[in-house]
């Protein structure tokens, strides 16, 4: 059994955190914006799929909910920067302890 080192459980969390606030701020944008049918454009089905959850083309995303998405996104990017944060000043620790 590996154990992922501090540094790299920082870093998946960091991008887990920009992953979903990517997904949240597609989300805002597709629930905030006209239907298709009312702009007079066609989206391709491959950008519906995108901005849909489960592939569902006419559900609209919850605003609420992505925002609360969003706000979680950043508290895991701050969280995360802490831990990474942490792993630097540990490991220069040792450094100065070994030096």
């Amino acid at each position: 059994m590996e154990i992922p080192s501090t540094l790299n459980s920082g870093l998946q969390g960091f991008q887990k955190a920009q992953e979903t606030a990517e997904k949240a701020a597609v989300n805002i944008v597709a629930s905030t914006t006209l239907p298709a049918e009312q702009q007079n454009i066609t989206i391709s089905d491959e950008a519906i799929g995108e901005v849909s959850n489960e592939g569902n083309s006419n559900e609209i995303p919850d605003l609420n909910q992505e925002l609360v998405n969003l706000k979680v996104a950043e508290f895991q990017a701050k969280a995360s920067a802490e831990v990474i944060k942490s792993a630097d000043d540990a490991l220069g620790t040792l450094l100065d302890v070994t030096a």
